[in-house]
């Protein structure tokens, strides 16, 4: 299937950045990685070479191709850098008012067809999307973590996003070898409006001592044929990470059900935040 965007920008080199500038370089997009920060620019883009270097180890990639997907990806710290993107995913922390910065920057700076898309993971797309005046070419694209093997893209339409830009980005993901899945714009989505409250009861089953953090994790996995257990799962996540986003559905839906577990606040204020801080509800 033709990729519809030849020209794409990532905005931030974090984690779930390199992930997607990787993906698509892989399928012959040209790539500007931006970040402002120099240090997270630098180690996104070892992240991408290392992860490049196990899929040649494992033959999934020659080494040429390898060579040929680090010579698409253009690393850079100038946002105006976007210019001539025909596609940008926002990829930067879970913060409404720095996505509505970047996005009403990204108005000004690229062609009037680009299209703006954004990786969050539960804020709404309609407010990203007013910060700009092209609502109707702004949308979600939320790849799953690790974006290089995970099939799932959740599509999420705006309250102004057209049909053609929709069908642009359906077109996109296929030909990234996803499966794309169109989204209301409701908070959490689908995929976090889904989890995050079983990660959240599990937490509070453990603050509760109904078991501990094997037990539940065991539970789950065998009872129920997950291949990792919710609190496994929140600590890949990153504890923050599911405090905010739970934080984002209570306020959204005004309801109790989405409160976090005082478990996860305090974990969070203690600074355990799973795999990224080495020690959330297992050390590693």
């Amino acid at each position: 299937m033709s990729q519809p965007f030849q020209k794409v920008a990532v905005i931030g080199a974090g984690t779930m950045g390199n992930g997607i500038a990787q993906t698509f370089a892989t399928y012959g997009c040209e790539v500007a990685l931006i970040d402002t920060f120099p240090a997270g620019l630098e180690r996104g883009v070892m992240t991408i070479a290392k992860s490049l270097a196990k899929f040649v180890e494992k033959e999934k990639l020659t080494a040429t191709e390898r060579d040929a997907v680090l010579a698409r990806i253009r690393a850079s710290g100038k946002l105006e850098d976007a210019a001539s993107a025909q596609l940008v995913v926002e990829a930067v922390p879970e913060k409404i008012e720095l996505k509505r910065e970047i996005f009403t920057a990204l108005d000004r700076i690229t062609r009037p067809e680009c299209v703006l898309s954004t990786n969050t993971s539960s804020i709404s797309i309609t407010e990203i999307a007013a910060a700009t005046k092209r609502s109707s070419k702004v949308i979600g694209m939320h790849f799953m973590n690790p974006v290089p093997l995970m099939k799932l893209v959740e599509v999420i339409r705006g309250q102004d996003t057209d049909e053609a830009t929709t069908q642009a980005v359906l077109a996109s993901s296929r030909a990234l070898g996803k499966e794309p899945v169109v989204v209301a714009d409701y908070p959490g989505f689908i995929s976090n409006r889904v989890l995050m409250p079983m990660i959240n009861e599990a937490i509070f089953a453990l603050m509760e001592g109904v078991a501990d953090a094997e037990g539940i994790d065991t539970v789950m996995k065998l009872g129920m044929n997950h291949p990792m257990g919710p609190l496994t799962l929140a600590d890949f996540i990153g504890l923050d990470v599911c405090l905010n986003i739970l934080e984002v559905l209570q306020e959204g839906f005004g309801d109790p059900r989405y409160r976090p577990c005082p478990l996860l606040r305090r974990m969070v204020a203690a600074g355990h935040l799973g795999r990224k801080t080495g020690r959330g509800f297992y050390q590693y």
